[in-house]
């Protein structure tokens, strides 16, 4: 059986593109930008993402490049869809599988009535604290650093839009949901949230993006498919050119 060749449009990156990449599990958003904007050499392209993912998350990651980088800001407000899984029974620090459980819950008594009653309960706008491993600055440094250091840092809430929460599996103690949600939803803190309102304890044990705004990630490019068909450019560029 023949491999059909991937067909890659008339890129024009220094006037700017927007391009969709699905971000592999622990890889930094950085790690995509670094990589994309490495391949671009001997440009000197101004390239940058629109909306972190964090290293344990999957999905799509959305990179602009040259004059389109002024637009950053306007598609990072647009509204997420996610997929992925929380672990009901035991919370962790990170609210994520980066640090080890601390505390757990028994789970037998839970109903799957309570788990989709629960999750109505944060559709609308809600107040969420961000995880204190997290990306955020307070006092001019990251606040997974303090976190490391295990200082105690009080936290600002945010309001934030959760405008579907949907419980699509059970198989306790995992829990598999959709969400669609605002600009500055922390997933791992509704994970953490969603444990608490069930008097028990989760923690987020997988994460995709699936959408941001009109974008989906059934158009994305693979990282290292990108890179290489970058590359090739390049290379053929400069050929022509001697």
């Amino acid at each position: 059986m023949t491999e059909t060749k991937k067909i890659f449009p008339d890129f024009n990156f220094t006037e700017g593109e927007v391009l969709l990449i699905n971000k592999p599990c622990n890889w930094t958003s950085f790690d995509v930008v670094g990589k994309l904007r490495n391949s671009f050499k001997p440009l000197k392209l101004k390239v940058g993402h629109a909306g972190t993912l964090d290293p344990l998350a999957s999905g799509l990651l959305i990179i602009c490049t040259g004059k389109l980088t002024k637009q950053i800001d306007t598609y990072q407000a647009e509204e997420k869809e996610y997929t992925g899984t929380f672990t009901l029974g035991a919370t962790t620090p990170s609210y994520d599988m980066e640090t080890e459980p601390d505390n757990f819950f028994d789970t037998t008594t839970l109903t799957a009535a309570q788990i989709y009653a629960t999750a109505l309960l944060f559709i609308g706008e809600i107040s969420q604290q961000p995880p204190i491993y997290s990306a955020l600055k307070i006092d001019g440094e990251r606040l997974y650093e303090k976190a490391r250091r295990g200082e105690n840092i009080e936290i600002p809430s945010r309001r934030v839009t959760i405008s579907e929460f949907e419980i699509t599996d059970i198989s306790l103690p995992q829990v598999q949901f959709r969400v669609v949600c605002s600009k500055g939803t922390y997933i791992r803190s509704l994970a953490f949230d969603f444990g608490k309102k069930l008097n028990n304890g989760a923690y987020l044990s997988a994460l995709r993006r699936t959408r941001s705004g009109n974008f989906k990630i059934e158009n994305a490019f693979e990282v290292m498919e990108l890179v290489n068909h970058i590359k090739e450019v390049n290379k053929m560029q400069i050929s022509l050119k001697k």
